[in-house]
């Protein structure tokens, strides 16, 4: 007891005060850390406040503080009737409004793309919820049966027939085709040093037309047997439909497991025909719209949509086609690859829209609008062939070994398991493509279609509205379309890439 007591030891001097420790969290913790922690920060942090107050506050300025929010015409934001120095001129919008998103579209037809919209956006928002059920259904609807109903609503106009006069139509066309480059043949053999050949080869390709057409000749006349009756569209709707459920139902299994498969294709022709009769698909439909008169965000959105939608598809099938073992199926897709990314865009629309017709038959007519939808998406496939064969590239050969010791198919391995892989590592990428060419879509206005920009420039040549903040003021309020759609693009996949890519966080 003696000993512990002896060894016990008390202070009686108070130690010296020490600094307290220095603050890290909260506002003045991230400017003592982050802003003003040594002397390249303090510049670069001088420099950025800067940069915001010679941009952000004279922005601000002009859109909200000396803007003018009411008016009937360019009276209104002149500086001499303001009293002041007048920035935006938003009456010009209000007034330009209609023009900057439908276009010329008439307004008495306005309905159809607003409702055309509406079901975009009630099918979309439903696909890109991950908690939402359904979502096979869902996709099998936006992709395949809207664009449909979105072309029958915005164009407007009826069908005459339905499967089997359509595909009796496309053989026909194509068996034309082949008679007529025969006959060209023939006409060259009269003039030409090479007769002898160009005759033989004529002859024979006229021969080889021949025969298509008699192989075609039923299909063909049932068509027109059925035009001739005064109920054409049903009586090949129901031709075609129970066709197409008989191949679902044999496919599907038979009579052991081909019941659903009878079943999903009924309700899906039940479903068909319910929006012919709607629609009045049968008796003409609604009044036809022609593609020049649609304009503003309404072009921007389909031109955009259609080339993300079918890019995408393109790019995954080159890509694969590129790796292919096949010379031929490898050796075209790098073709295809190098030739639309060594040509610009505004080639690639001028081509579409100029040259493509002087290469059709002459009773076969494309739409300028069809056209340049269609060198968007193959140009825009080719660069995102490139972004998935890169994806691909980074899985490891051990994924689809493993798959092939289990014994799974190169499609199953394929669809399964690489792919979904690869397109997770690409979808900056595959983003970053889609949001440049949501803002490519204003190169249009170069083959005569008035998108978003077009219809703002075509808004200007309106004496009502011209002042000197006009064209600010309309090129402002693109910017901020723009920007909304781009950053909400680029938001929505930063969410994909943090949800798809949760093994991965620390």
């Amino acid at each position: 007891m003696t000993d512990i007591t002896s060894s016990t030891f008390v202070r009686r001097n108070l130690l010296t005060e020490r600094p307290a420790p220095v603050k890290t969290t909260g506002f003045v913790g991230l400017m003592r850390t982050r802003l003003f922690n040594s002397p390249t920060n303090i510049l670069l942090t001088i420099v950025g406040a800067l940069l915001l107050w010679f941009t952000i506050i004279p922005s601000v300025r002009f859109l909200l503080v000396d803007a003018v929010w009411a008016g009937t015409d360019r009276t209104a934001c002149l500086t001499e009737n303001a009293g002041f120095v007048v920035g935006a001129c938003w009456p010009y919008i209000q007034a330009k409004l209609p023009q900057l998103i439908y276009g010329f579209y008439p307004e008495a037809e306005r309905w159809r793309v607003n409702l055309t919209l509406f079901l975009a956006a009630a099918l979309l928002v439903p696909l890109l919820v991950p908690r939402l059920p359904s979502k096979g259904l869902n996709a099998g609807l936006f992709f395949f049966a809207f664009p449909v109903v979105a072309f029958f609503l915005l164009h407007g106009g009826g069908i005459s027939g339905f499967g089997l006069s359509w595909t009796a139509g496309i053989l026909q066309l194509f068996d034309d085709s082949i008679i007529g480059a025969g006959q060209v043949l023939l006409n060259l053999s009269k003039t030409s040093a090479m007769a002898p050949l160009l005759w033989v080869i004529g002859n024979l390709v006229v021969l080889v037309g021949t025969a298509i057409y008699w192989l075609i000749f039923p299909l063909t006349s049932l068509r027109d047997q059925l035009q001739g009756t005064g109920q054409s569209v049903w009586a090949d709707f129901a031709i075609t439909a129970v066709i197409v459920s008989l191949i679902a139902f044999v496919l599907g299994g038979g009579v052991r497991t081909g019941w659903r498969a009878l079943a999903s294709s009924f309700a899906t022709f039940v479903a068909i025909a319910i929006v012919i009769k709607l629609m009045g698909l049968d008796h003409g439909g609604l009044p036809i719209v022609q593609t020049g008169l649609w304009g503003g965000l309404l072009v921007t959105l389909v031109v955009s949509v259609t080339g993300i939608v079918t890019s995408l598809p393109i790019g995954i099938a080159l890509a694969l086609g590129r790796r292919s073992t096949i010379p031929l199926i490898r050796i075209f897709s790098i073709a295809f690859i190098e030739f639309w990314r060594g040509v610009p865009l505004i080639t690639v629309l001028f081509f579409a829209t100029y040259m493509l017709p002087l290469f059709l038959p002459g009773n076969f007519t494309v739409d300028g609008l069809v056209r340049a939808l269609v060198g968007i998406a193959l140009f825009t496939g080719a660069y995102q062939a490139e972004n998935v064969r890169g994806g691909l590239a980074a899985i490891p050969r051990g994924q689809g070994e493993a798959a092939a010791a289990l014994g799974l198919s190169w499609w199953k391995t394929t669809s399964l398991i690489v792919l979904p892989q690869a397109l997770r590592h690409v979808i900056p990428n595959l983003v970053n493509s889609f949001i440049s060419l949501f803002k490519d879509t204003s190169l249009v206005s170069i083959v005569a279609l008035f998108d978003l920009l077009g219809s703002l420039r075509a808004s200007f040549s309106d004496p009502k509205w011209s002042t000197p903040s006009t064209a600010f003021t309309g090129f402002a309020f693109a910017g901020i379309i723009y920007f909304l759609f781009c950053f909400g693009m680029s938001r929505y996949s930063l969410f994909v890439e943090h949800r798809l890519n949760a093994h991965r966080r620390t």
